[in-house]
């Protein structure tokens, strides 16, 4: 992380808590489709700052860290899902892969 980021341990704590909970397989598509490993059987985030989310990737069964940058610095903690959700959108289109109906 950066020091200048806006976000507390606990936020991003969170946020890795719910990407790595409920959205496990779209971390794995973002790796794919914008982290450059699209040999990527899992992901889980790791970490982030207001300029991007990091991964670590399993790619042909070995632990590779990706980072993720954001399309604009972050300043506020409601702009997180609403990237995380066009990153998500972005890898699928990169993979040729349709995203799912709820991800907005």
């Amino acid at each position: 992380m950066t020091d200048t980021t806006p976000f507390t341990p606990e936020v991003v704590a969170a946020v890795m808590r719910h990407m790595n909970t409920d959205h496990a397989d779209d971390c794995r598509v973002i790796c794919q489709g914008l982290g450059g490993q699209p040999g990527a059987t899992a992901a889980v985030m790791s970490g982030m700052d207001a300029d991007g989310m990091d991964f670590v990737a399993t790619v042909q069964g070995a632990p590779v860290a990706v980072r993720v940058p954001f399309s604009a610095r972050l300043v506020e903690r409601r702009q997180i899902r609403a990237e995380a959700a066009r990153m998500y959108r972005e890898a699928c289109a990169a993979l040729g892969i349709a995203p799912r109906p709820d991800a907005s």
